[in-house]
């Protein structure tokens, strides 16, 4: 489906690598459960715009799962059953994805966090809270981190976005990167007019903006998405989520950028990609250097910040390497309660 698009569009560094981005696709369903056919806990956040909350378990800290640009909390159908044995675990849809109402904010990552923040505290999640952020929402969780630092005990970042990763990819390869970029955003911003007028299906309006049936997932929540992807609030959310990641997104995470001491920090990162057709080996070894090194300095914002890359995994290592991600969430969990038992 297009929500792929959305979320993947982000690791390109400067291009689109849409294909590369997706990692091995599934024999068969990955993700059958009735769970994300429907909206679980609808939050009324002010007057009368609801977020849509999935909460599972019991137990402090409380891990908050952020997925990736344009995604929903299917994003971690298979980490959250079972962190859920171990603590409470809650995922949520971003303001106009999945089940969630849209917003007249831009979806940047200031307005993205200071939302989590309220539908946290309207829906009685008390923190401290270990986020987890796949991709774009690998920034949202750091300028949460930096508003709301007493409420922040551990981080995981799964193949995050860095405020850099665009400048920086875009001076590699031929010039004109950042143009690309900004057509792609020109070509699926119209997918707003084109919900307005109503997406039919069998139409190239509706193949370019809600696209082809997603194989990891089952013909029930495919058809959930769909009905969703068309409307103009999914499309609005979604391109203003686009058009503000490389820009105010990577702004705002760049102003807080600054050290978290001792906080557990854990980001996970995909295996080197094989090149693309557009690109030589040496453009693809500069990405990949790149994409690496950015990880590194999230890493090492904190004295406890480990950076691990992922063998035989692509961008959404939640889905190709499910334990890896639970590991890694463990691992932040277990330093940080040893954290707030010395602190008692």
């Amino acid at each position: 489906m297009y929500l792929r698009i959305a979320a993947t569009a982000i690791l390109s560094v400067g291009v689109v690598f849409a294909a590369q981005c997706l990692g091995q696709e599934a024999a068969k369903p990955l993700v059958t459960s009735p769970v994300y056919t429907k909206p679980q806990q609808l939050v009324d956040m002010d007057h009368g715009r609801r977020m849509n909350i999935y909460c599972l378990g019991s137990g402090s800290p409380t891990v908050i799962l952020d997925a990736g640009m344009g995604d929903s909390t299917i994003s971690w159908a298979l980490v959250q059953p079972a962190l859920a044995a171990r603590t409470k675990v809650c995922s949520y849809d971003r303001a106009g994805l999945g089940f969630s109402d849209g917003s007249s904010r831009p979806s940047a990552a200031a307005n993205i966090a200071e939302d989590l923040h309220a539908l946290l505290k309207a829906a009685h999640v008390a923190p401290p809270y270990v986020l987890v952020g796949h991709s774009a929402a690998g920034m949202y969780i750091r300028v949460y981190a930096d508003r709301y630092p007493d409420e922040v005990v551990g981080m995981v970042s799964v193949e995050g976005s860095h405020e850099d990763q665009w400048v920086r990819g875009w001076a590699i390869g031929a010039p004109g990167q950042q143009a690309k970029w900004d057509a792609f955003l020109k070509e699926y911003g119209s997918c707003v007019d084109e919900a307005r007028r109503g997406l039919v299906p069998g139409t190239p309006a509706y193949k370019k903006c809600v696209g082809d049936p997603d194989p990891r997932f089952s013909p029930a929540i495919n058809a959930a998405q769909a009905r969703y992807a068309a409307t103009v609030r999914w499309q609005s959310a979604a391109a203003s989520e686009r058009q503000s990641v490389a820009y105010a997104s990577a702004d705002q995470a760049r102003a807080t950028r600054r050290h978290y001491g001792d906080m557990p920090i854990i980001v996970l990162t995909h295996s080197p990609y094989p090149k693309a057709k557009d690109e030589t080996q040496e453009e693809r070894n500069q990405r990949t250097l790149l994409w690496e090194s950015l990880h590194l300095d999230v890493a090492a914002m904190s004295t406890r910040g480990v950076n691990e890359i992922v063998p035989n995994s692509g961008h959404y290592i939640q889905y190709e390497h499910p334990q890896i991600v639970i590991d890694a969430i463990d691992q932040a969990l277990s330093i940080a309660r040893e954290d707030m038992r010395k602190t008692q």
